[in-house]
């Protein structure tokens, strides 16, 4: 697989992921927990985009820009709603996905856990009890027996250090405060002792999930190479650029190891890492810096930085499994892209493996505890409608990939 952006191989997609996206969900942790009452969920998933219904709409969509790749998520609580209980449907519904993908000329990147597993998952415990990793590994095998043939990666886990990312000051302390609550309301509607979930956490248990996290990629990895050892293999994470300034090294690598440390010794027996990066962060003698007064700032060469130091610390090659921009400015988009992917070229001409770029969102999704405030998408959904409209930024993208392509059969 080529690490050229410019090149035939180099992967140009878009990710996106069942909950966000899919709709009619009633089966997830995630969407029990979107239910109870008091909930730190602005508001329920629902009907999402649709996209369950609408999935060929959506590769036509990836299509249209000129991509080459299409990341997606296969909901392990689909496939397995009831413990032990494979519903078949689902799977043919992904079977079809893939098919779709592959007659479109989109190389399928299959992440096998966004964030949400089944309601019986959640409430016996989550990723925090001993039989974990053996029921992930479990659905795993019985995803790639049906479509592991024509998968082009595997990602097992999306962002399992996300959570650590957020506790360094992402999230205030009413936010973690609703995590709690709403764990005890699930915990009690489900009538069960501990109600826990992968994307809604207690500070008290970072470190009991990232263990139930690791061991669930290992016995996953082994289960998907088991199938297909040919098959590229890696977990994503949520990474920072993360920028020392004079007397701040200290301060940035105590940061670095917390969140990223376990997580790129661990990739470095893995075919790639997956990264998503959304931000810089700024670091001084005393610690992190606030250089914006609070307010978001737009840095796209974070893009850049991001993929040189995973690659620097693991060792092995990059794939950008989400990158993005939330705003409801798309002309800060439209602008944003190009510089990011610019400093993305610069970090390839430096010798750095990348294997593609997966683009943070084809659409306007339910993003999680903020429901449809952010907008990430390059395509609009209205939400009466489920209608999608290609944003300025969506043609911004496909002239990037254009130029590059461009580039690649000129050389």
């Amino acid at each position: 697989m080529s690490s050229v952006s410019t090149s035939p191989g180099f992967l140009w997609g878009v990710a996106v992921s069942g909950h966000q996206t899919d709709g009619g969900d009633t089966t997830s942790d995630t969407s029990f927990l979107e239910s109870v009452t008091p909930t730190v969920f602005a508001e329920p998933s629902g009907p999402a985009c649709g996209s369950w219904e609408r999935w060929k709409e959506d590769l036509d969509l990836a299509v249209a820009m000129g991509l080459n790749a299409y990341r997606f998520s296969v909901e392990w609580c689909r496939v397995e709603p009831e413990q032990g209980v494979v519903d078949e449907l689902a799977l043919a519904h992904y079977d079809a996905v893939i098919d779709g993908c592959l007659e479109r000329g989109l190389a399928p990147v299959v992440t096998f856990s966004h964030f949400t597993s089944p309601h019986w998952f959640g409430a016996r415990g989550s990723w925090l009890v001993e039989e974990a990793a053996d029921d992930f590994a479990r659905f795993c095998g019985v995803v790639m027996d049906r479509i592991g043939d024509r998968i082009a990666i595997a990602v097992t886990l999306n962002e399992p250090n996300l959570q650590r990312q957020l506790a360094g000051g992402f999230l205030p302390p009413e936010a973690w405060k609703g995590h709690e609550v709403t764990l005890e309301a699930a915990s009690k509607a489900a009538g069960v002792e501990r109600y826990r979930a992968g994307n809604v956490q207690r500070l008290d248990e970072l470190d009991a999930f990232e263990d139930g996290f690791e061991k669930a990629h290992l016995a996953a990895k082994a289960a998907i190479k088991a199938r297909r050892a040919d098959l590229p293999v890696g977990l994503s994470l949520a990474v920072a650029d993360d920028v020392a300034l004079p007397g701040g090294e200290e301060a940035r690598d105590a940061v670095r190891e917390e969140c990223y440390g376990r997580w790129l010794r661990l990739v470095k027996d893995d075919d790639f890492v997956g990264v998503q990066n959304y931000e810089q962060l700024l670091y001084g003698p005393e610690g992190r810096v606030d250089a914006h007064a609070g307010e978001q700032e737009v840095e796209p060469r974070s893009l850049g930085g991001a993929v040189r130091y995973c690659h620097e610390a693991s060792g092995v090659p990059v794939l950008v499994s989400e990158h993005g921009l939330n705003t409801p400015d798309d002309e800060q988009r439209c602008a944003f892209l190009p510089a990011a992917l610019a400093s993305l070229d610069e970090a390839i001409a430096d010798g750095v493996p990348v294997l593609g770029y997966c683009h943070w969102s084809l659409l306007d999704n339910f993003e999680w505890i903020f429901a449809y405030g952010p907008r990430f998408g390059l395509h609009s959904v209205d939400r009466a409608t489920l209608e999608r409209t290609p944003k300025a930024s969506a043609a911004v993208f496909a002239k990037e990939i254009a130029r590059r392509s461009s580039a690649a059969v000129a050389s």
